[in-house]
């Protein structure tokens, strides 16, 4: 049986662009390479959208944040709806100051920003956001509060507090079963 035709040329563009962009790097204490968590967004946007500009904005979702890529060059690439939700899904570090230093200014800002995001830049958002508590799910099981020792904020009631604010900002996406997954592990992590 023939497989049904769909034009998925700006994603396979994307994804080739953003796994150039992550070249040689790992994810952040995980030990595998980085490009798999944009492909498990990829895979999550996937599940609530078909819309290949969303999806290719997921495959490219922290090119800006974390690579030399700038937002121009994904505005030039991908067009101007790519780059608007690669830039809603970008953290602004404060030159000169630690991330570290910044990182509640900058979390609050990202939950503030994504609360009053079309539904579009909250579809690509929940991809990022529920593969990072998938992967802080893990990690949870195998090495329990430890985890927390991984990130620039080692105190787990802030990361409780960050992640059940995205939950509300990205409330708009109740109704599908990436919500529910990142609620429920969300809820898995942090129970009381």
């Amino acid at each position: 049986m023939a497989n049904k035709y769909m034009d998925t040329d700006l994603l396979d563009r994307a994804i080739i662009f953003a796994v150039k962009a992550h070249h040689n790097s790992e994810r952040r204490g995980k030990g595998f390479p980085y490009i798999v968590h944009p492909m498990e967004a990829v895979e999550i946007v996937a599940t609530i959208t078909s819309d290949q500009e969303l999806l290719a904005a997921a495959a490219l979702h922290d090119t800006v944040e974390d690579t030399d890529v700038t937002l121009e060059d994904i505005r030039h690439e991908f067009g101007d709806r790519v780059a608007s939700i690669v830039e809603a899904e970008s953290d602004k570090n404060i030159e000169g100051v630690s991330e570290t230093d910044t990182w509640m200014e900058r979390k609050q800002t990202a939950i503030d920003r994504l609360r009053q995001a079309p539904l579009d830049a909250k579809i690509v958002a929940m991809g990022d956001k529920l593969s990072n508590m998938r992967a802080i799910y893990r990690d949870y099981l195998t090495k329990g509060d430890s985890l927390w020792q991984i990130f620039h904020v080692s105190d787990k009631s802030v990361h409780e507090w960050r992640y059940r604010k995205l939950a509300e900002s990205l409330s708009d996406l109740s109704d599908t079963f990436a919500y529910k997954e990142f609620t429920g592990l969300i809820d898995k992590v942090f129970r009381k």
